[in-house]
């Protein structure tokens, strides 16, 4: 479909229809079958042999800029190809591809470049009409991407798109169509925006920035730095949809916080920041595919009329505005119905309601129609009453720009424009076969009928051939719903009479019940005069003349920050403080001082109340710094590990150009700005430590000073937890239970310990916690690491008894060759000493230590809950431990580790018996403290990965005679370690600790 050059609004290029100056050639696909018609569907010829009888395709593309340029696609379950014509389908070549094309976008100027997008989230470019692809980018979003805006951007070739990192953050990215390398990528805005938030379109470019709880959109006019969008402040928004850019500002669709099925419409300024409120509640309805449509219609030829269904008092009504939203009202009934009988519909409590549901065929016209080459015709479907019904409907038509309407038919019908506008055609819907359509060459006052089958026909869809010489229609649908499409050919040029001539047409003024000043001017439209059947022709012009109007209030809208209150008048809201637009200037420069209104965008008003609404030029005042903030520039609190942070300094009063700003970043390091100027874009910074940081910002002038914190969590994710408990402890005696964290960053991990049959964790900034368990048996603890969106955890199985004994084990040398000093091995080395000491399972552990030389300890265990006999007990204790003394001296104890390798060197130690008496109280320190070292050596290990080990072991006893009695039994054991003994002795209740070395 071609229409007039400035007719764009809403003649979509329809990808059935292929026209040149020459020759007009329809093409149907259907499954694998092409059908071209060169005659304007009289005749059709098959295509099969010049694509392929075998070729299954898939979808059909018609270049924009030269529709004799065609591509055919493969359907990709059977091959991946694309077929090129250049001569109007008259001849295809073929080429392979490497991916699956799921869409294509064609360059809006260079005929011959195209963007496809695979199945596979990559972006392919094509300079030569889809013989050659390269790669642009991969992991970009789709319907993401979008060509360059001629006198935007400089290259011609640039491509912006939303692309993902393979952390899963989403960026925005520009870069050349043919070299988009890493190296010459380009991010415009710095930070991660979220998914499917890019929009290019006109002179705007939008994202929306993810932060924590509320959604931040930014703008960029003209490819200037992003600016946060201005909502009003207590908008809160949970979705905003770009409803169009295309007449200097920016419509917007807000959903608030309170609204479910509605949206608020808002109007920006030029620049897109700004937006005001132009209407609440405007009503969605659900499309086929689930998809959110607004019922706002804007009317087609003129510009600054909308239509809007508004929900009101649970009712839905239908509004009309002409100057972009300023005013509003409902639209006036007709006066009569079809048969001329009186219609009683008195304003406000009746009025005439307008379904504006766009169609989703695009074969098809939606519920409402205008063209911008019929300048004042709107047909609608619709029903007259209190609210908007789905009953009792009917069509109607205004001549008038919405002033006055018409019925037109008491069932829903499909209208297209012809002639330009000059000629209406109506169909019944496709749900009702019908084999007529109704023609009106008078703007719909009165209808001729016409037969166009013999068969009622279902209508699917009407190619409509507009702008040209020929005026054609062809009709497609099917007699039932089994039956293969039928196709009509329509050629209506027989019933005018000729071109028309200037005697053949008539004025028309637009107005506003009965106001002609719209949008600032008097406009006067050439209209054919009703019964005149000659053709207007694509060249005749429709607006005779435009003269601007002397502005008057209606002319302008609140600003921003200001309300319209009952008596009509703009006051500031109760959150906007009107001195905030001169804050932060400069003292001797000037600034713009809002009156509270400002002219609608694209009014063209002159004089009259121009000079008393329009912003004035006042000096900046000297003021001291008030109103400190400091943000992250992504609005988090918490920022990753050597990466950079950009700071926000905002000011909402002082002197931009003379007051000093100052950053203390927490870590020793700080900045100072002579002006607010130089950090508009933010300060970087990078933490080389993980930690919480005070950062402050200092605002001082002459005049005084303001100051500000933000406390910022660096964080780096933990690799590896390791729990260090004891594996044995004492029934009601508190324990000391660590968590090993890797690597370390204090203050920013989060501990959470399952201990026992705890069903609620324990939680802990720190990285120890004390228990005592008040049973016996095995329990089971666990801790869990959180830091960073990570979260690691380690768990043991602890024994707890009312007393036990130990024995420490050193191995032969053989044993420390086969030794990878990983935690499985231990365990597996564990259980096979603990079954060749032939000892009852649930009385005996052994546990291996890290490290080399391989040492371990074993304990024994009394029968579980033993309170009776407690001396015989400990007895048996002590000659069971005699005994495997004994036998591990005299080699008789041994393992096979691997065919041929015994171990059979396994050295003892004994230690004396612990229990829960307070004589024994600093030998249960003996077994937490000793695990506290272990963790040090683990540590160590995991640090340096130093081949040998340095292990202390902590040795308490309780008097000096038990250290000389156990010391030289523990000498075998050290043998070239370092020992470190606390010696602990009881002086007046107190003890004091000496550490010797």
């Amino acid at each position: 479909s071609e229409d007039d050059d400035d007719d764009d609004d809403d003649d979509d290029d329809n990808p059935a229809m292929l026209q040149s100056a020459a020759l007009i050639k329809l093409i149907v696909s259907v499954l694998k079958d092409v059908i071209i018609s060169t005659d304007y569907g009289t005749t059709y010829e098959r295509m099969n042999d010049k694509v392929g009888y075998k070729t299954v395709l898939s979808y059909l593309y018609i270049c924009p800029k030269n529709k004799r340029k065609i591509m055919l696609l493969t359907d990709p379950e059977f091959e991946s190809s694309v077929l090129v014509s250049t001569d109007e389908g008259s001849s295809f070549q073929k080429y392979r591809l490497s991916f699956y094309v799921l869409s294509l976008l064609f360059h809006p100027s260079e005929e011959d470049w195209a963007l496809a997008y695979s199945h596979d989230q990559k972006l392919y470019s094509s300079v030569d009409f889809g013989r050659k692809w390269q790669l642009i980018h991969e992991h970009v979003t789709p319907s993401r991407f979008y060509w360059s805006v001629s006198g935007l951007d400089k290259e011609p070739d640039l491509v912006h798109m939303e692309a993902h990192t393979h952390d899963g953050d989403v960026q925005y990215v520009t870069c050349r169509a043919q070299m988009c390398s890493e190296t010459n990528r380009i991010f415009p805005f710095r930070g991660f925006i979220d998914i499917s938030s890019l929009v290019v379109q006109d002179d705007y470019i939008f994202i929306q920035v993810p932060t924590s709880g509320r959604a931040t959109y930014y703008v960029s006019y003209k490819r200037e730095p992003f600016i946060q969008i201005k909502l009003p402040k207590y908008s809160l928004p949970k979705d905003l949809h770009i409803v169009s850019t295309d007449e200097k500002q920016v419509f917007a669709a807000v959903q608030e916080w309170n609204q479910n099925d509605t949206y608020n419409l808002y109007l920006s300024d030029s620049r897109g920041i700004y937006f005001t409120l132009a209407m609440e509640n405007v009503r969605t309805t659900r499309g086929l595919a689930g998809n959110q449509m607004l019922d706002l219609y804007e009317v087609a030829g003129i510009k600054g009329m909308l239509i809007a269904n508004r929900r009101q008092d649970n009712q839905v009504k239908t509004y009309i505005t002409y100057n972009k939203g300023r005013d509003w009202r409902l639209l006036q009934a007709p006066p009569t119905d079809l048969e001329g009988n009186d219609i009683h519909c008195v304003l406000p409590f009746c009025s005439l309601h307008l379904q504006l549901q766009t169609s989703e065929n695009p074969y098809l016209p939606g519920t409402i129609s205008t063209k911008g080459s019929a300048p004042g015709v709107i047909v609608a479907t619709g029903n007259i009453g209190a609210e908007l019904s789905y009953n009792n409907v009917g069509m109607f038509i205004s001549s008038d720009a919405g002033n006055s309407w018409r019925a037109i038919f008491e069932e829903e019908h499909n209208v297209w424009f012809l002639d330009s506008g000059g000629a209406l055609v109506a169909v019944r819907q496709p749900s009702v076969p019908t084999k007529h359509l109704w023609i009106s060459f008078d703007e719909g006052r009165q209808w001729t009928q016409h037969s166009f089958s013999s068969v009622p026909l279902f209508v699917d869809g009407v190619v409509v051939e507009a702008g040209a010489e020929n005026h054609i229609l062809t009709f497609f649908g099917h007699f039932s719903h089994r039956s293969e499409w039928q196709l009509f050919k329509i050629d209506y040029k027989s019933v005018f009479s000729g071109r028309c001539t200037e005697e053949d047409y008539q004025t028309w003024h637009l107005h506003n019940q009965g106001e002609p000043c719209v949008m600032g001017q008097k406009q006067i439209y050439m209209k054919r005069r009703p019964g005149n059947y000659c053709m207007l022709g694509k060249d005749y012009s429709r607006i005779l003349s435009a003269e601007s109007c002397i502005c008057r209030a209606h002319d302008f809208e609140c600003d921003y920050g200001y309300e319209r209150r009952g008596d009509g008048n703009c006051r500031p809201a109760f959150w906007f403080n009107p001195s905030s637009l001169w804050r932060v200037c400069s003292h001797g420069q000037n600034y713009l001082n809002s009156t509270g209104y400002r002219k609608v965008v694209l009014n063209n008003c002159t004089k009259g109340v121009k000079e008393t609404y329009t912003a004035r030029k006042q000096l900046c005042p000297h003021r001291a710094p008030k109103g400190l903030t400091l943000t992250t520039k992504d609005g988090k609190l918490t920022a990753n590990l050597a990466t950079n942070v950009s700071f926000l300094v905002h000011l909402d009063e002082g002197d931009s150009l003379r007051t000093n700003v100052q950053l203390d970043f927490g870590d020793g390091t700080a900045v100072s700005y002579s002006n607010l100027s130089w950090i508009e874009e933010g300060i970087k910074h990078v933490y080389k430590a993980a930690g919480i940081f005070r950062v402050t910002a200092l605002a001082e002038n002459t005049l005084g000073y303001d100051s500000t914190t933000l406390f910022l969590h660096v964080i780096c994710p933990v690799e590896h937890v390791q729990l260090l408990a004891p594996f044995v402890v004492i029934r009601n005696k508190e324990v000391n239970i660590t968590a090993l964290v890797l690597p370390s960053h204090p203050r920013t991990v989060t501990y959470f310990w399952w201990l026992g049959n705890n069903s609620e964790p324990v939680i802990t900034l720190d990285g120890s916690v004390s228990y005592s368990f008040p049973s016996e048996g095995f329990h089971s603890i666990t801790v869990q690491v959180s830091s960073a969106n990570v979260i690691l955890q380690d768990s043991k199985i602890i024994a707890v008894r009312g007393f036990f004994k130990s024995l420490l084990l050193s191995f032969s040398p053989n044993l420390d060759e086969l030794n990878p000093d990983i935690p499985e091995w231990r365990q597996d080395v564990a259980t096979v000493i603990k079954t060749v000491t032939d000892f009852p399972e649930d009385q005996l552990l052994v546990a291996v230590f890290p490290g080399i030389p391989t040492a371990a300890e074993l304990f024994l265990l009394p029968h579980k809950n033993q309170s009776e006999g407690r001396k015989r007990s400990e007895e048996q204790l002590e000659r069971t431990s005699d005994i495997i003394v004994t036998a591990l001296n005299q080699n008789l104890v041994e393992f096979e580790l691997k065919p041929g390798i015994y171990i059979n060197d396994i050295v003892p130690a004994p230690a004396p018996l612990v229990d829960s008496s307070p004589r024994h109280s600093s030998s249960a320190m003996l077994m937490l403290l000793s695990v506290v070292f272990l963790g040090l050596a683990v540590f160590l290990i995991y640090k340096f990965k130093r081949i040998y080990c340095h292990f202390s072991f902590l040795l308490v006893f309780n008097s000096e005679k038990a250290w000389s009695e156990q010391i030289y039994s523990y000498t075998s054991i050290i043998k070239d370690r370092y020992i470190s003994i606390l010696y602990i002795s009881e002086i007046k209740d107190r003890n004091i600790f000496s550490l010797y070395n």
